[in-house]
């Protein structure tokens, strides 16, 4: 299979590529990082000017109709330079109110507004003591046809306090459904924090939130779990591109460091090393492709399959290569001032969202076919 980007692809790459360089280097990214925001507005309205808030928006509602293969694209740039701006949850968000939404009324302006860059969106997919089961939902919604109020706690919602409306997961007469809940709703108490990644997230608590619920024929469990494989393609692609940036600094730095009078690079032990490091990114790559192509299967099973498997392949390669980098960096690995540091802590958040290695070998190792193939 050919996995080269088309043209359309690449000038879009090339152009995100060369604004991360010019405007979002190491230092500039640290100084959003230390402020009171965490995020910087002048570089969500580059974003927007680029037209990435508009890349996965249906057409309809002004965007480009992007796929995963188009957002994979962009997430490697992302994840090359670090970004900590929200652009992973709304697109996450986007894809939620396309999947679960009528496309119509309020979902269709949500839409519209996120293309615009206007407002930005969060899923909270995540429970207290839910660890990575998306089902564990305790969260509860009570009321009449698509308003309801919500009661429940969300735990580590990724930009949660950044994010202008949120689409909530609660049960609704035992069921699973899916709620948009406005940032300035009556009953909502929002703790913003910190990761150690640089990155932001809030714990929601909801006391009698008012709510909308999504009233797509796709809006349950299935429609919940199908969003959470996009957001894991995403965070796949981001990975990839940190991987590529570690693997880069990690080289230029071993021909710069002496030992012996001689930079390490012309250790052959330390050159299997990186090689090994390479290959690692390059099987993360090639299985993340892959994931990014099957995620718009008909069979969902198809889907799943291939999602866990890049998620799980890419998680033990974030390892590897992290810990890798760090020793070969030798003291400077763990430093606040130098980006493999950084990137290495990215790239351990990104293996632990969504499901980490393990859960992800379980989850695949449990789809239809797994066991007849091993016998």
């Amino acid at each position: 299979m050919d996995f080269t980007f088309n043209d359309e692809q690449q000038q879009f790459a090339d152009a995100l590529r060369r604004y991360l360089d010019k405007s979002y280097g190491f230092e500039a990214r640290q100084a959003i990082v230390q402020s009171e925001a965490g995020v910087s507005a002048a570089h969500w309205s580059a974003f927007t000017e680029l037209g990435l808030t508009a890349l996965p928006v249906p057409e309809a509602h002004g965007g480009f109709n992007g796929s995963a293969i188009d957002m994979l694209v962009v997430m490697q740039e992302l994840g090359r330079a670090l970004v900590v701006e929200p652009y992973w949850a709304t697109a996450v968000g986007i894809e939620a109110l396309r999947l679960a939404g009528t496309a119509q009324g309020e979902d269709a302006s949500l839409l519209e507004s996120a293309a615009q860059g206007d407002i930005k969106l969060a899923v909270a997919f995540h429970e207290p003591r839910a660890r990575y089961d998306l089902f564990e939902v305790q969260t509860t919604a009570s009321g009449q046809d698509e308003q309801q109020t919500l009661s429940g706690t969300k735990s580590i919602v990724l930009h949660g306090a950044q994010a202008d409306y949120w689409i909530v997961p609660a049960r609704l007469n035992g069921e699973i459904a899916l709620f948009v809940v406005a940032r300035d709703a009556a009953g909502v108490k929002v703790t913003d924090y910190r990761t150690i990644d640089g990155q932001r997230a809030a714990t929601l608590e909801f006391h009698g939130t008012p709510a909308r619920r999504l009233a797509g024929r796709h809006a349950g469990a299935a429609a919940l779990e199908h969003i959470a494989d996009y957001g894991t393609v995403l965070l796949c692609a981001e990975a990839v591109g940190a991987l590529d940036a570690l693997n880069h600094a990690t080289v230029e730095y071993t021909r710069t460091r002496q030992q012996f009078g001689q930079p390490i690079a012309r250790f052959q032990a330390l050159q299997h090393r990186m090689v090994e490091m390479l290959i690692h990114a390059e099987q993360a790559r090639s299985v993340t492709y892959l994931a990014a192509v099957r995620y718009s299967s008909e069979e969902a099973d198809q889907r799943r399959r291939a999602v866990s498997a890049a998620k799980a392949r890419v998680g033990q390669a974030a390892r590897f290569v992290g810990q890798q980098a760090v020793q070969l960096h030798g003291g400077m690995g763990v430093t606040n001032e130098v980006a493999a540091a950084h990137l290495f802590k990215r790239l351990s958040i990104i293996e632990t969202t969504l499901g980490d290695v393990d859960h992800h070998l379980a989850r695949f190792a449990a789809l239809p076919g797994f066991a007849t193939a091993e016998a």
